[in-house]
């Protein structure tokens, strides 16, 4: 016999209050860190008890995997089918990602701190980061062989640095624009850096920099 209930999914209430949880989770990890982060301080934003933070995810390492699956999720929200397109539209999608930043500096802070921390060992997000990066630097690589294949070209010997320079460039302007907001543009900054990016794995014109000089 099917169990009704299970096969429903989860009550519209329960739904809020998870998505509630993710809120004040990303503000807190975001602020503090996960390891300075309390599940105390989680629970007073959303008037509950730690251990009802604890009933609905189960631990504070997957109370923060999931706030990355939440964060991960806002990004592709407004996307048909919700998947990261291909091609020159993928580079076009990541300059309106950093458009939308502009407007959710909380969901950009924690990923920031906990990108960031990700690097320390035993970090409970940091399998996480290196498949994201691995999976992004990978999505970039691709579209830029698309579109090498859309304007007959061959492929350019730079497209796997070329997606690491846009990732890295991506997260360091949000760094940037975190702590010095009125000084960085980010989507106009972010627009330039995509843009000259492509440009130089596409057409590998040597910009005349001398490393010996």
């Amino acid at each position: 016999m099917v169990d009704v209930k299970k096969a429903s999914g989860p009550r519209p209430e329960t739904l809020a209050k998870r998505r509630a949880i993710l809120a004040a989770a990303t503000d807190v990890f975001g602020s503090k860190g996960y390891a300075n982060g309390t599940l105390a301080e989680i629970a007073d934003q959303v008037g509950m008890t730690h251990a009802g933070i604890l009933h609905h995810f189960g631990s504070k390492d997957q109370l923060l995997l999931e706030v990355l699956t939440y964060r991960d999720e806002s990004d592709v929200d407004h996307l048909d089918g919700r998947h990261i397109p291909g091609g020159a539209e993928l580079f076009r999608h990541l300059v309106r990602t950093a458009e939308l930043n502009e407007n959710r500096a909380g969901i950009v802070q924690a990923f920031a701190v906990l990108s960031g921390e990700s690097v320390t060992d035993g970090h409970p997000a940091q399998q996480y980061f290196i498949e994201r990066y691995d999976r992004l630097r990978e999505d970039i690589a691709s579209a830029f062989r698309e579109v090498c294949a859309q304007r007959g070209v061959s492929e350019p010997a730079l497209i796997d640095s070329g997606a690491a320079a846009i990732v890295a460039v991506m997260d360091g302007l949000q760094v940037q624009w975190l702590l010095s907001p009125g000084a960085i543009e980010l989507a106009r900054t972010t627009r330039f850096a995509i843009e000259a990016i492509v440009s130089a794995v596409l057409d590998h014109t040597p910009a005349g920099i001398d490393p010996s000089v």
